[in-house]
């Protein structure tokens, strides 16, 4: 760890002597009147969003070359570099993935291209200040879907607050996490994980470029929810990321009994990573040769629209594949021995994560609810089952959405800060309770807590207390990039998180301190998984 260390901070240090190099002789900041800056791979026209501030936008970067192509299932090759100034006013073409959640939000669904590894950056700082703290913002959508510059994740407040803000965008679904025998063997005996290893790519041209829009390089955190805390899940436990993040911050985690797989070879629960590839191959080739040729030869709009949905031979559910370089074991082992990257977290989630799940999967009666348990725990759904006891369809659902808050989402988040007593770093949880006012049905729901993460409630039902909790949690977040603590000013108490009291902050109508959240039941679904 110390050698790493040291490596990282000569890497750092010339990383900021160029940027101040770059700085000087170019006479750009990030906070020039004019919105440009020069990076590693030319200049960048940002659009002032208040002259007043300095606030600018800059959108649009490409932070690696466009996997598309021979690049397609590749590990990310950097961007090209160009001449004159790049308009960086407008965002980047997201990555290829169906209209699910564009449907479900509202939005019109921006323009899809395999050319989608664009970043983001919010930034206020002016010339001559001290480096800012830099957030590095990782969108959710089951790494199926998602943006990174979705209207929830406008970076302007956190920016107003004294943070550079990026946002990314990564490689999705089979195109970003596909594992296959054809693709490991032509890229030295491994695959998958391409959509992580963007994220890694990313962090590397902010660990290059950040000090010229005013953030510092050597205090980066991570964050990011469900996928996105997903994504923090792995980078966090991945050798890769070493030096390259400073702390992370994961919003409801979406780890489950299945999207943490081994590259070749059942681990007792499912299949492998390249078992999986295997079987989605075969639905979209047939019984055609599966060589890397052959899969490449589709294009993605055929990829996306004829990939089997969830529950039916060949649909794909992307995963953290282990057994690679990026992820040598599996993720949650890692954070039980002490492996992942030693640096502070903050970790959390809602009270309510299932009730948006359950309308894709209605159940009729508890038979029903056993059965969809057998799939998964297959001789132990029965034990599991004894966890969630219901009488009636009203009790059924109540306990279905306690089912999926654990099992995919405060079981590994638990595991993650757990995890934390074996390395030297602190550890604060958060349990988000408030009820969201635009959609009370669905109690404090996944997802509900980034309107208020980010300062960007949007109904006409949100009220004052609402306005107060969006304020304080962007306070927490903004101190813990800042320092690594959440704690400061006049804010409540948050206590650190230890594996015996289990100490955790509240972050609903009340603001209040709790300790064991679900204890009992979490530490009943780890023994039946051991089993």
């Amino acid at each position: 760890m110390a050698e790493i260390r040291c490596r990282r901070n000569r890497v750092r240090w010339t990383v900021i002597l160029v940027s101040a190099l770059l700085f000087v002789t170019a006479t750009l900041g990030a906070s020039s009147d004019t919105g440009v800056v020069k990076i590693d791979s030319g200049k960048l026209q940002g659009e002032v969003l208040d002259a007043d501030s300095g606030l600018t936008v800059y959108r649009g970067i490409p932070f690696a070359a466009a996997p598309v192509g021979g690049l397609r299932w590749k590990v990310p090759q950097p961007a090209s570099t160009w001449s004159g100034v790049r308009d960086a006013t407008e965002f980047g073409a997201i990555c290829p993935q169906s209209p699910v959640l564009a449907m479900m939000t509202g939005a019109a669904l921006p323009e899809t291209s395999e050319d989608c590894l664009f970043l983001n950056v919010w930034t206020a700082a002016r010339e001559g200040e001290e480096p800012r703290p830099v957030m590095v913002w990782i969108h959710g959508g089951g790494l199926s879907l998602g943006w990174g510059n979705e209207a929830t994740y406008d970076g302007s407040a956190f920016a107003a607050r004294g943070v550079v803000l990026v946002s990314i965008n990564y490689r999705l679904g089979p195109l970003g996490y596909l594992a296959h025998p054809a693709l490991s063997r032509e890229s030295g005996g491994e695959s998958g994980n391409y959509g992580f290893l963007d994220q890694i790519a990313a962090l590397r041209w902010v660990e290059r470029n950040i000090a010229q829009f005013g953030g510092d390089p050597e205090n980066v955190t991570i964050f990011g929810e469900s996928a996105g805390g997903t994504s923090v899940h792995a980078l966090m436990a991945s050798p890769l990321a070493a030096g390259l993040i400073d702390r992370a911050i994961a919003e409801s985690p979406w780890i489950t009994d299945t999207n943490i797989r081994p590259l070749t070879g059942a681990n007792g629960m499912h299949a492998s990573a390249e078992g999986v590839g295997i079987a989605w191959a075969k639905a979209l080739l047939g019984d055609g040769e599966q060589t890397a040729k052959a899969l490449r030869s589709l294009d993605p709009q055929t990829i996306i629209t004829k990939t089997p949905q969830a529950g039916q031979p060949g649909s794909y559910e992307p995963h953290i594949t282990y057994g690679t370089v990026f992820m040598p074991d599996s993720s949650e082992d890692r954070y039980s021995a002490g492996k992942q990257n030693d640096i502070p977290l903050m970790a959390g989630t809602n009270r309510n994560e299932g009730t948006m799940f359950m309308s894709f999967q209605p159940l009729a009666d508890r038979a029903q609810f056993l059965e969809t348990l057998k799939a998964v725990y297959g001789d132990h759904a029965e034990q599991v089952a004894e966890l969630y006891p219901s009488s009636g369809a009203d009790e059924l659902k109540v306990q279905q959405d306690r089912f999926i808050t654990d099992t995919w989402f405060l079981r590994g988040t638990r595991r993650m800060l757990l995890g934390m007593d074996n390395v030297s770093s602190p550890a604060f949880q958060y349990f988000f309770t408030r009820v969201n006012p635009e959609n009370p049905a669905w109690g404090a729901h996944h997802a509900a807590e980034l309107g208020y993460v980010f300062n960007t409630l949007q109904g006409e039902n949100y009220d004052g207390t609402d306005e107060r909790l969006a304020a304080l949690m962007i306070d927490y977040w903004v101190e813990f990039a800042r320092s690594g603590d959440p704690n400061g000013g006049d804010r409540p108490a948050w206590p650190r998180f230890d594996g015996k009291k289990q100490a955790y902050l509240e972050l609903g109508d009340e603001v209040k301190t709790g300790v064991a959240l679900e204890r009992e039941i979490n530490d009943r679904l780890e023994a039946i998984r051991g089993q």
